[in-house]
């Protein structure tokens, strides 16, 4: 399982340091997206074969599950850490995300998230004092 919370920074390069943990856990090669909330997603190889399958169920008919699967797929990249365990994240998925030097590095159950430590910070402004409340919501689904 993914979980934990990193800092880290871009280097001028463009890439950042997986942590060994993380790194671990998606494999030598992962798949790297545009993510919700503009982050970006990391998948290993298997859990993105199991996005892929549901996405390819989606109606074709219908406008937004073509956007929907077209924002997954048309940023997505095939990618492996360095030696040193750095990832060059491309210049289009950096733009994306809004990352220029600190990120958050987050394990999040079957992915990892890259976040800007900027927004990171405010996500956690704007939905912290929330929790509560949203926990009580889903309650109702088994949570």
């Amino acid at each position: 399982m993914l979980m934990g919370e990193y800092l880290h920074t871009v280097d001028n390069k463009g890439r950042i340091i997986l942590p060994s943990k993380l790194r671990d856990e998606l494999g030598d090669s992962f798949i790297l997206t545009k993510g919700l909330d503009n982050c970006l997603f990391v998948y290993s190889k298997e859990e993105w074969a199991i996005l892929e399958n549901k996405l390819k169920q989606l109606p074709l008919a219908k406008p937004e599950a073509r956007a929907f699967v077209r924002f997954f797929f048309a940023g997505a990249a095939e990618l492996e850490c360095d030696k040193q365990g750095r990832v060059l994240l491309p210049n289009n998925l950096r733009e994306y995300a809004k990352l220029e030097k600190d990120v958050a590095v987050i394990g999040v159950s079957n992915r990892v998230e890259i976040w800007s430590k900027e927004l990171w910070d405010k996500y956690n402004e704007e939905v912290g004092p929330t929790v509560t409340q949203i926990a009580e919501d889903l309650a109702g689904l088994g949570i």
